[in-house]
């Protein structure tokens, strides 16, 4: 089939557009690997820039993805019982449950630190350690996970799986651990990632509460660009990049899955 004048006029603004947003991205990449960014290429690569980032800003690394796994087992342990507990009943407090889980997600991460401040910044031990940074992430990435899980037990029929097992004399935990866990793996999985993805990449929440010594990644890439030179806070980039986009492309690669899937653990209904 012939393409029209329309194919082609759509296809060259979707490259404009997506020029527009990685070209910027390339020539960080380049920054952080040229020995003067002012020169260009000529100058030849170089990964002392790489070695001095990791010199000077490794405890931002390791605290970074410290806190996020410990924010994804944090979400795990509370939001598939949660999403659980929302798919299951129907009240008024698991509607008004529902309601607050979906604030974080509609509230700037400042205002949710602000809240964290004023109600718990006069705690000094917790206000210096990182728990402050952690319990401000779980606030903000626990709606992602139980939003996932729950989207997954709303398409399948877990209702019948589970009386089905009952009727085999299983009780609740097993049905939960060994029938609902399995069924709602591949949302489970999608919380997992979306919630290491946030809680690495989360700066405003955790510029408003970190302290000198508890900096996370996203923080120290603003200080690097706020006083280190250029090619720095570009090889500091490159390390930013290397730690979020495969947790992207994996999320966006089980989002994408056949919603077939997850009903095939349903169909029990005539």
């Amino acid at each position: 089939m012939k393409k029209g004048i329309v194919f082609y006029l759509q296809l060259s603004f979707t490259l404009l557009v997506c020029a527009f947003l990685i070209v910027p991205v390339l020539m960080s990449i380049t920054a952080g690997l040229t020995n003067n960014y002012f020169v260009g290429i000529s100058s030849g690569f170089t990964l002392r820039w790489l070695t001095q980032v990791w010199d000077l800003y490794s405890d931002t690394i390791w605290l970074t993805l410290w806190i996020a796994l410990a924010t994804t087992l944090v979400n795990l342990c509370a939001g598939v019982p949660c999403a659980y507990y929302l798919a299951r009943t129907r009240s008024r407090f698991s509607a008004w449950l529902d309601e607050c889980l979906t604030l974080p997600i509609a509230v700037p991460g400042m205002a949710i630190a602000l809240g964290l401040l004023s109600v718990y910044g006069g705690f000094s031990a917790l206000r210096m350690s990182w728990y402050f940074i952690l319990i401000g992430h779980v606030v903000f990435t626990l709606p992602f996970m139980v939003k996932s899980v729950l989207a997954v037990l709303q398409s399948i029929n877990f209702r019948i799986l589970e009386e089905g097992a009952a009727s085999l004399g299983a009780g609740f935990w097993q049905r939960f651990f060994h029938v609902i866990v399995p069924n709602c793996k591949t949302g489970i999985i999608s919380g997992v990632l979306m919630t290491l993805t946030l809680s690495a990449g989360e700066f405003n929440l955790t510029w408003m509460l970190h302290t000198p010594l508890t900096k996370t990644l996203p923080v120290g890439l603003a200080d690097s660009y706020a006083s280190m030179r250029l090619e720095v806070s570009s090889a500091y980039t490159l390390i930013f990049l290397v730690m979020i986009l495969p947790l992207l492309v994996a999320a966006q690669w089980f989002n994408r899955k056949p919603k077939k899937t997850l009903k095939q653990a349903g169909e029990g209904e005539p």
